[in-house]
């Protein structure tokens, strides 16, 4: 386990050593409700300025609860947050300006269209110059890919369009900081890989994402941070090093039936242990021996070499590993 690395039986002390200045932070934080149930159990969230944070969790472990939480739309039971390093939800009014979110899906006027829905938001927005909102609105429609539909009416928009004006509207103003629960739903592959570019974009620009998404390939490859919620509680957190430093990699040799015994016995040789053996394929752990070091040897001790893999853990396995899920959940 690096440093970087929080893990099972960690949550409440989850990333106590801060690396740098943090965009999102909690301590303790909980949700219990009237029923006794505990969505959320003493998080301890960093998510460093900067960062694309991938916040991702079977249904049901509280990622959603928690984001409410800590965009003071939901009152906590216990511990406290903060965002931009203000404390909330008592300076919400002051800092929730420099923030922009899409929380379980927009809600507008259903009557309007997608550009008179963006102008009623940002009239709202008494920080805003009023004599720009035209342009503003329109650039926000145009980085979402609305611009041919901005004068539509939103009842008329479907599920992957209203998701894109959710988008635009959380673009409005610069933002240092973007809270977003699952922005591809419903979104085809096109408008997937445009909102993974986007995030990109805004990542490059210097502003802080915390994406919550299940979409385990899509995270992976955006994120620079990743947190792992599991039953309410954070399971997992650091930097992109904690995927890997989950378990050891592992060495796949696959070679013909007559090498399969002295494979076996040159993997033993270098301290890599009995393999799995299954068929002509060899699978043991690589530990800290170089993988040039073990094709060399098995070349070196005849061994015909039809295939040979370094296998490391990715996202998709650790979160099955620590949460016991499938990877293809909501939230």
């Amino acid at each position: 386990m690096t440093p970087a690395a929080t893990a099972v039986g960690d949550e409440a002390e989850a990333g106590s050593e801060d690396t740098g200045p943090l965009a999102v932070r909690s301590d303790g934080l909980t949700k219990r409700f009237r029923s006794g149930q505990v969505a959320v159990d003493g998080l301890g969230l960093r998510v460093p300025r900067g960062a694309v944070y991938g916040f991702i969790g079977p249904n049901g472990s509280g990622k959603t609860t928690t984001i409410r939480m800590l965009l003071g739309l939901v009152q906590p039971t216990g511990g406290r947050s903060w965002l931009l390093d203000e404390s909330m939800p008592r300076a919400s009014s002051r800092v929730l300006t420099r923030v922009g979110a899409l929380v379980e899906g927009p809600a507008f006027h259903p009557y309007l269209s997608g550009r008179a829905n963006l102008a009623r938001l940002d009239a709202v927005d008494a920080t805003a110059d009023p004599r720009t909102r035209t342009r503003r609105s329109g650039e926000a429609l145009e980085r979402v890919g609305l611009s041919a539909a901005a004068d539509k009416k939103y009842r008329q928009y479907s599920l992957g369009m209203k998701q894109r004006l959710g988008l635009a509207a959380a673009l409005l103003r610069p933002r240092d900081l973007l809270v977003l629960d699952e922005p591809t739903n419903g979104l085809d592959p096109q408008g997937t890989r445009e909102v993974r570019n986007l995030v990109r974009e805004l990542a490059a620009g210097g502003t802080t994402v915390l994406v919550s998404s299940h979409l385990l390939a899509e995270i992976e490859q955006v994120c620079s941070h990743v947190g792992i919620m599991s039953r309410g509680r954070l399971v997992l957190q650091g930097d992109r090093s904690v995927l890997a430093a989950r378990g050891d990699a592992r060495v796949a040799v696959v070679t013909t039936p007559s090498c399969v015994a002295t494979a076996a016995e040159v993997l033993r040789g270098l301290g890599l242990g009995s393999p799995d053996v299954e068929g002509v394929r060899l699978v043991a752990p690589l530990g800290e021996v170089p993988p040039e070091r073990v094709s060399a040897a098995l070349v070196r001790g005849g061994v015909d070499l039809v295939g040979f893999e370094v296998r490391r853990s990715n996202l998709e396995q650790v979160f099955v590993e620590l949460t016991g899920e499938g990877f293809d959940v909501a939230r």
